[in-house]
């Protein structure tokens, strides 16, 4: 691994220039070989240099001069480029400021983050995602701490400026604020270039450095604003951070807050906010507005008086809200697993998303290969991701569920054909579900669209290994995970508790066929009933019915929801019947893992006796490929499945105890 310092030295005179530690326009390099060997400053996240996890010099398109460096990527996982910018040296205090020329390509987007050790993968200090034509930055602890548009298929400058003194960072395209943050990590010393699944973009006139920053002695800053929603209508109360970047510890402080032709006012006392400190201060409650609208925060009466630099008592930017479309609810399935060691990250989103869009989101996570598994819905949905976790927003194209925003609000403004009404009978001793989803029609339709039923459960919980969670964030080494790097791997099943869950689909993935007559006018109303006998082991008061509209295109085009006692307060409506989805309990637990495979598959299975085992393995036209008996097996159990003479696709892995059948997808690559 090269040392940074070399490239510093190397850079001398155009440092003395543009008065930068480091600056990059490639044009030193030559073009169509490797950057790595040919760079005392570049490196890969492996330190493997000139192979396929570095990055070449082109000449194809560059922001200045004729070079620069092309990031892509089409694999599941990412990669295999993972290119790494060292800055030296360890950076905690001072000014420092990062930029550089980036160039998506029109429909995929780009990714890179900011290390915050020497040891490479230990701290993450900052997550940028640019997609949809929107950087968004976080820290691995809250999300979008800025958000703001880039140009696709063109030039622009990214910049980060992190005052790692006061902790205070911010970002802009093209010279245009996009937030101010207070930063979860204040420490730099590298930058790790690496291109997800989609991702097409080029670099240019990569730049670095560092100046020195000197504390006043007393100074609040206003350092940054969360409104608290992004939803027009929403009621949101939302927060103002108050950083002390000065030498004396902040007592007393006044903020007001303009929005919207109105004042918000807070007055805190009794804090001891010490150097680099912040105090989040809850303002009043506000309805959002639609659109962009201007936003200030004024701090007063500092300690009783006025501080040191009244420049950064002042903070303005824009409060973003987006207008729903009338009654538009949009859908989120996630691929997840307990098997999946990066599904934490799926589970850490998907409970975000309810948190903040609750009325306009619904969480549907479909299992796989583990005892929430439904099998058809588990199977359909394996069709249209590329790995785990994965999520798809109205059934859109497959997206890792940190980045469901861009395809949410775009979906949420989106006018749906009709909003849905969920009415319910229940019988608590037969535990029989009548479902009545109605759908009010505001635009004509026919009988291209389909009607779906979806029950979901919260706050599931089970016993046994194949309840314990993987998890590859455990110890902190891949960042910050809501928690989940607090944990262990596996996290045990006692301290799992799963959201979410995808608990039965009816009557298929693709609706059901005679939902609606051959014409619909607008302003028609339609009813389907759905049927399900539900298992003793589910609890009621968790279970979310989700009644779903499918277009024509297969993809949802509008949701409701509600809990059972909200249905049948909304009262049943009779209409066709689309039939009955009955659950039984399992007899054991089994998962398979990894899935998708390339060499093997792992079978689990928990037994509670002796027991002979049938395992079949199946491919999608019904031929048997391999069958084996395993006699008086009995509790934890791992069966190796072989997968090397596999041809990729999808197979069906039956295990057969006692009479009874588990039936699981297994993705081979």
């Amino acid at each position: 691994m090269k040392k940074l310092l070399l490239s510093v030295l190397s850079f001398s005179a155009l440092n003395l220039a543009y008065g930068q530690l480091f600056t990059d326009d490639f044009e030193s390099y030559t073009a169509n070989a490797y950057l790595g060997p040919q760079s005392t400053s570049w490196s890969t996240w492996s330190g493997t240099e000139g192979g396929t996890a570095d990055v070449k010099v082109i000449t194809t398109n560059a922001q200045s001069g004729s070079n620069s460096i092309y990031l892509s990527s089409t694999a599941a996982s990412g990669g295999p480029q993972d290119v790494v910018l060292k800055f030296g040296q360890l950076y905690n205090s001072g000014i420092f400021t990062f930029q550089s020329g980036f160039y998506v390509n029109a429909g995929k987007s780009a990714y890179f983050n900011m290390q915050g050790s020497q040891t490479i993968g230990s701290v993450w200090a900052l997550n940028v995602n640019m997609s949809g034509q929107q950087v968004v930055i976080d820290d691995g602890i809250t999300s979008n701490l800025a958000v703001g548009a880039f140009p696709e298929g063109a030039w622009f400058t990214l910049k980060i400026e992190a005052n790692l003194s006061t902790h205070v960072w911010k970002a802009f395209v093209n010279g245009t604020e996009i937030g101010t943050w207070v930063n979860g990590v204040n420490s730099l010393a590298s930058c790790d270039f690496y291109p997800v699944q989609g991702s097409q973009f080029y670099m240019d006139d990569v730049q670095f450095d560092n100046q020195p920053y000197t504390l006043p002695g007393l100074d609040a800053m206003a350092a940054s604003i969360s409104s608290g929603g992004e939803i027009a209508g929403q009621t949101v109360t939302p927060t103002v951070r108050i950083q002390n970047v000065g030498q004396t510890a902040l007592n007393s402080f006044d903020v007001a807050l303009n929005y919207n032709g109105n004042t918000y006012n807070q007055t805190v006392t009794g804090a001891n906010v010490a150097t680099a400190g912040s105090y989040a201060v809850t303002m009043p409650s506000v309805i959002l507005a639609g659109g962009d609208l201007s936003a200030s925060v004024v701090i007063t009466n500092i300690n009783g008086g006025i501080d040191s630099l009244s420049s950064n008592d002042t903070l303005e930017t824009i409060i973003s809200a987006v207008t729903p479309a009338p009654g538009k609810v949009v859908v989120s399935e996630e691929g997840t697993g307990t098997w999946c060691q990066w599904c934490p990250r799926g589970a850490v989103f998907m409970d975000e998303f309810h948190a903040k869009y609750d009325g306009y989101w619904i969480g549907i996570a479909v299992h796989n290969g583990d005892p929430m598994t439904v099998t058809d819905y588990d199977a359909s949905f394996g069709n249209f991701i590329s790995g785990y976790p994965s999520a798809l927003v109205d059934r859109g194209t497959d997206v890792d569920p940190s980045g469901m925003s861009p395809d949410f609000f775009d979906r949420l403004q989106t006018p749906p054909v009709a909003t849905l009404v969920n009415g319910a009978t229940w019988d608590a001793t037969t535990r029989k579900l009548e479902v009545s989803v109605t759908a009010n029609f505001a635009m004509a339709a026919n009988n291209n669209y389909k009607l779906a039923c979806v029950l979901t459960e919260d706050d599931v919980t089970g016993t046994g290994s194949s309840y314990n969670q993987a998890n590859a964030y455990s110890g902190g080494g891949n960042g910050v995970m809501g928690g989940f790097e607090t944990k262990s791997n596996p996290v045990p099943a006692s301290q799992m508790v799963y959201n979410h869950v995808a608990r039965a689909i009816n009557p298929s993935w693709d609706g059901y066929a005679n939902s609606f007559p051959t014409t619909v006018a607008a302003g028609d109303a339609h009813t389907l009933n759905f049927s399900f006998d539900l298992p003793a082991t589910w609890d009621e008061t968790k279970i979310n019915i989700v009644g779903m509209i499918l277009s024509p295109d297969g993809r949802i085009d509008n949701a409701g929801t509600a809990t059972i006692t909200e249905a049948v307060t909304n009262g049943f409506v009779p209409g066709e019947n689309a039939g009955l989805t009955s659950v039984s309990t399992k007899a054991f637990d089994c998962k398979l893992y990894p899935n998708p495979a390339n060499d093997f598959s792992i079978l689990s299975l928990e037994l509670t006796n002796n027991t002979d085992v049938n395992v079949d393995v199946l491919d999608f036209s019904g031929k048997t490929i391999s069958s084996k008996l395993y006699s008086q097996l009995n509790g934890a159990q791992s069966i190796t499945i072989p997968t090397t003479t596999f041809a990729p696709g999808i197979y069906l892995v039956k295990v057969g105890v006692n009479g009874q059948i588990e039936t699981r997808n297994l993705v081979v690559r």
